[in-house]
């Protein structure tokens, strides 16, 4: 370490959506923290990306994630006061599928768990309200009022402004090529110098498996597109106060995931593929979208919103870093519980909860605790209990 580098109380690697919530967070506390990212500021390079991701409360995933959602949404708020920028569109939301499928089934049983508004719709009640979605007679859906989406890059920048605000200093173009316990600190190595702080907190995305090799958890990250497509006859049908977000899982289980024409006429409307991608690395991922891919795209949302897929627009991908359950990791590091506290593994769903991941990290790096329910989030649910010699070995 060179003489003139400082000691900061937190090194937070990787400033994409929840690294740049790490920052601001610990650096709203008093905390002096150090941000590093390998690419520039909101980048395209990982998962923080694609104009628009869905937020929602009836959450079909666990009834375990909703108070952390209804903490996310009060952040979302405060960050877009502080900031001016806007995160969040409340345009409401349909999740659609068979009753007893798990989109409909999951979300269903998070709202009545939590008592969250929302109504049952056959499928004549959304062809009606909804006209541009096409359900089978067999379908039905939940609608909430409170769903919508959070703009991506929006977040992240507001995030990264708020840190620079407070007193963070952010690093980019620097990448992380190792980190090391210190002296009851960390010690973390970049091309560029060496740096310690009493804290470490590792927001990797889909570099996971490279920066937390020791944590035991088999990430797999896949590849995964966006499409925007022009609508046939443009996007007044499908403007926010006509169309909903929507999750659509058909009768074989494949889900797809939708938004509203939020960017004008030249950018459409947006759609993807729910956990349908393709094993890859941040390195050997495949940037280029493939005839045959939107052409499977079009052809399943020529059943369900025919009115969709006139005409691509564009289309680009991102990662996803999953974990055998699908469920997070965030948690004080097993093999390091002193000094490094680890958010990662979010599974294509964790854009939503960027502010309140922020607050949690914060609380566990800071406090080495926090009251936000993250039982579910253990990476010891994966790997099983520690044992000495893992927590003896070195990152």
């Amino acid at each position: 370490m060179s003489p003139t580098t400082p000691t900061y109380d937190v090194i937070v690697i990787g400033l994409g959506g929840m690294g740049s919530a790490a920052a601001h967070h610990l650096s709203a506390r008093g905390a002096r923290v150090l941000g590093l990212e390998r690419y520039g500021p909101v980048h395209r390079h990982g998962s923080s990306h694609g104009g628009s991701r869905v937020t929602r409360q009836s959450y079909f995933e666990d009834p375990a994630y909703v108070p952390l959602l209804l903490r996310a949404y009060e952040l979302y708020e405060q960050v877009e006061r502080d900031t001016g920028r806007e995160i969040a569109l409340l345009c409401g939301g349909v999740m659609v599928g068979r009753p007893d499928g798990r989109v409909v089934s999951g979300a269903r049983l998070s709202a009545e768990t939590w008592g969250l508004p929302h109504e049952m719709l056959d499928a004549r009640e959304i062809r009606r309200r909804f006209p541009t979605l096409t359900p089978r007679d067999d379908e039905v859906a939940l609608y909430e009022e409170r769903a919508g989406l959070v703009r991506p890059e929006n977040t992240v920048a507001a995030h990264l402004q708020l840190a620079t605000r407070q007193g963070a200093e952010l690093r980019f173009e620097e990448p992380v090529v190792r980190w090391e316990p210190c002296g009851g600190g960390v010690r973390v190595h970049t091309p560029e110098d060496a740096y310690t702080a009493g804290q470490l907190v590792i927001c990797p995305g889909a570099w996971a498996p490279g920066l937390l090799a020791d944590l035991g958890v088999p990430f797999t990250i896949e590849r995964q597109v966006m499409y925007w497509f022009q609508p046939t006859g443009g996007v007044g049908p499908f403007l926010p106060e006509r169309h909903p977000i929507y999750v659509w899982e058909d009768a074989a289980g494949v889900q797809v995931y939708g938004f509203p024409a939020i960017d004008g006429p030249d950018l459409g409307a947006k759609v993807a593929f729910f956990r349908r991608g393709t094993v890859c690395t941040p390195d050997t991922i495949d940037r280029t979208v493939h005839a045959h891919e939107v052409a499977a795209m079009a052809d399943h949302m020529s059943r369900q919103v025919p009115l969709l897929p006139g005409r691509l627009l564009k289309a680009v991908t991102c990662m996803y870093t999953t974990t055998p359950d699908e469920h997070f990791v965030i948690a004080r590091h097993p093999a390091h519980p002193e000094s490094v506290t680890v958010a990662c593994g979010f599974s294509g769903h964790g854009f939503k909860f960027v502010p309140v991941v922020g607050e949690i990290v914060a609380d566990l790096a800071l406090d080495g605790t926090t009251a936000h329910p993250v039982g579910l989030f253990d990476p010891r649910r994966i790997t099983g209990p520690l044992d000495a010699a893992a927590a003896a070995a070195p990152a």
